[in-house]
């Protein structure tokens, strides 16, 4: 029995290819076969007016209106003179003694005509018409460009092999494209590579440990989990976390994409779901992870143009089917991963399909640091680097973000030939990733210069004399992807907003308008970005939030995402809202002049020196401003001033 499967193994793959060079030799043959050996007969105008008097022809053929084709008759064949030339073809058919290029068709038959009547000739003479094989290969040739297109396609999407070894593979379409990884495939990934995420890890560990252990959970009365839905923002790690859990069971884990199931034909969807299950069946304990689930596993019945027959539809029903139908009792888990759980069918969110969703957030100021940690590891830092610092500066960054941020520093020190990383670097790399490439070639007018130093300037005071607002980190004039001055912020990462705190960011973000009215008394088109941003914040806390006193303590926000075509309010409340919205951004853009205004001295020094230095940071705005009354230090070190106060009036 070993024998004939080693003997198996042995045998040669089955090679399309193979195929294609068989019919290809086989035309050639044919043609040669079938060509006879004319060309080298072919006769001078001489030769054939001797022939023609001799009485020897048979029949001349006409061919193609320039070619005649002569046969001989028997009885002149059996002579010693031609003998040699009574051959047939391949399919036993008399072939043409000699061929005779005319010329001239009307001359020739002419001469054939006179002939005739002079030596009393009695010969068949005939047209047609005859291509090439070379023509009929043409001919053909759209049709053979479409065949081995579609053998090209079929072949890859059956996951043929390099060279045509996969063409056999052409009928197992339906099967599953999933990439298995076990013990022969071990992934290096672990949950030590994954920096933060604790309550996610937490979560998919417990999964690990089920595999690994399960009596100590089945002894209690408890069930495997069907399945985890991995759910959050793009780059904040899901897909690494699958791969952790890879690392970690130690039980065969099949990875694919949710698009690996859709195909242009009718069924190959569910087939492939259906081979997928039974395989992980057949090696259970296993787990299956889905990435972009959504692919196969939106809601059905919304905007179907497809009529009753909809694959992806028939995929979804046969996953349903799988992950809770009848006899699906084999330890098998599907772990699952989304950035758009809104669209997906709520029969494949349900309890006994995926028990658990699993939220992956962006990381917070502690998992930033971490994040940081993990990725700094490979590179070699100067002593000046301060990744806590670095955390702090990049708030709403994913893990993919710091990845990035920590490529792109390296990449910003090997250009300048340094032999280290330094932390001016991982800054350089922040504003290279948010602003965009520096525009060192952008020519920009001293006045237009002076009206963007003014603009930011705007921001950086405003910002400065608000309690609210976000710390100011650095403001630039540099031109930078499509912006051509920026202010930088160190926003405090708060779990709610309250309005005072939206109200104070928004009067910040138009500082840079106000500034260039009170020094100009004229505006630019250099606030787009700033007037977008607070028109999106006011329309949010008048219609999202229920912030506005005007249209009371209710939302028009639908979470479902079922109002993308409908207005969920009334033409007068619409009135009311953009009334409502225009109001309150008058009231701070007001604020913001009034601001500027009592403070156009510092406003002034502050531009000038903008100019100068072209980047300036926060310790130059604490020369021009002083601290912040309502900064977290200060107000610390007021606290301790006071205890210490009322710690010397008790003692006394």
């Amino acid at each position: 029995m070993s024998d004939s499967k080693n003997n198996k193994k042995n045998m040669p793959k089955f090679n399309f290819y193979w195929v294609y060079g068989a019919i290809f030799v086989l035309l050639i043959a044919f043609q040669f076969l079938n060509s006879g050996d004319v060309s080298s007969r072919n006769i001078s105008s001489n030769k054939f007016s001797e022939i023609l008097r001799s009485n020897d022809i048979k029949e001349i053929v006409i061919v193609n209106r320039s070619n005649a084709q002569i046969y001989l008759t028997d009885k002149a064949l059996d002579t010693d003179a031609y003998k040699k030339y009574k051959k047939t073809n391949v399919f036993n058919q008399k072939t043409p003694v000699f061929s005779y290029d005319f010329g001239d068709l009307q001359n020739f038959e002419n001469q054939l005509t006179e002939a005739r009547k002079t030596y009393n000739l009695d010969f068949d003479q005939k047209h047609i018409e005859q291509t090439s094989f070379m023509d009929q290969v043409f001919a053909f040739l759209p049709f053979i460009i479409l065949i081995a297109i579609w053998l090209f396609f079929m072949r890859r999407m059956s996951g043929g092999g390099a060279g045509g070894g996969g063409g056999g593979q052409i009928f197992n379409i339906g099967k599953s494209k999933a990439k298995l990884f076990d013990k022969d495939t071990k992934v290096k990934t672990t949950f030590k590579d994954v920096a933060g995420l604790e309550g996610a890890k937490e979560e998919v560990q417990e999964i690990v440990d089920f595999l690994k252990n399960p009596g100590k959970y089945t002894a209690l009365g408890g069930k495997i989990p069907k399945g985890a839905l991995l759910v959050g923002s793009p780059g904040t790690g899901k897909t690494l976390l699958a791969k952790a859990v890879a690392g970690e069971a130690g039980v065969p884990f099949f990875s694919l994409s949710g698009s690996d199931f859709v195909e242009m034909f009718v069924g190959v969807g569910a087939s492939r779901v259906r081979d997928l299950f039974k395989q992980a069946a057949q090696k259970s304990p296993s787990i299956i992870f889905i990435d972009e689930i959504d692919a196969i596993g939106r809601a059905r019945g919304k905007n179907s143009m497809t009529g009753g027959n909809d694959e992806r539809e028939n995929t979804l029903n046969q996953l349903l089917t799988e992950m809770d139908g009848f006899g699906t009792d084999t330890n098998v888990i599907v772990l699952a991963a989304t950035n758009r759980a809104d669209v997906l069918d709520k029969a494949l969110m349900r309890a006994g399909r995926f028990d658990r969703q699993i939220y992956v957030d962006l990381p917070d100021i502690n998992e930033r640091q971490a994040i940081f940690e993990v990725h700094i590891k490979p590179l070699k830092l100067a002593d000046n680097v301060n990744i806590e610092f670095l955390a702090q500066q990049t708030p709403g960054f994913s893990g993919a973000d710091i990845a990035n941020m920590c490529n792109e520093a390296a990449l910003i020190a090997a250009r300048t030939d340094k032999k280290a990383i330094e932390h001016q670097d991982f800054l350089d790399a922040v504003d290279r990733i948010v602003g965009g490439l520096e525009k060192k070639n952008k020519v920009i007018t001293p006045k237009e210069k002076k009206a963007i130093a003014y603009h930011e300037a705007g921001h950086a005071t405003v910002s400065w004399m608000l309690e609210h607002a976000a710390p100011l980190v650095k403001v630039t004039i540099v031109p930078r992807g499509q912006s051509l001055g920026a202010a930088w912020y160190l926003p405090a990462e708060r779990m709610i907003v309250q309005t005072e705190q939206m109200l104070d960011e928004m009067c910040a973000t138009l500082g840079g308008r106000a500034a260039e009215k009170i020094i100009f008394d004229k505006i630019s088109t250099g606030a787009l970005s700033d007037l977008e941003k607070v028109t999106k914040q006011a329309r949010a806390m008048v219609t999202v939030y229920g912030l506005n006193e005007e249209v009371g303590n209710i939302t028009y926000y639908d979470s479902s995402g079922n109002d993308a075509f409908v207005k969920p309010y009334s033409e007068e409340t619409a009135k009311t809202i953009d009334k409502e919205i225009s109001k309150m951004i008058e009231a701070q853009y007001q604020r913001a002049i009034k601001l500027l205004e009592a403070n156009k001295e510092k406003l002034t020094t502050l531009a000038e020196l903008l100019l100068e230095k072209e980047v300036i940071f926060k310790d130059d705005l604490m020369k021009i401003f002083g601290k912040r009354p309502f900064d977290e230090e200060e107000i610390i070190r007021k606290e301790i001033v006071i205890d210490a106060e009322k710690k010397e009036d008790k003692e006394e």
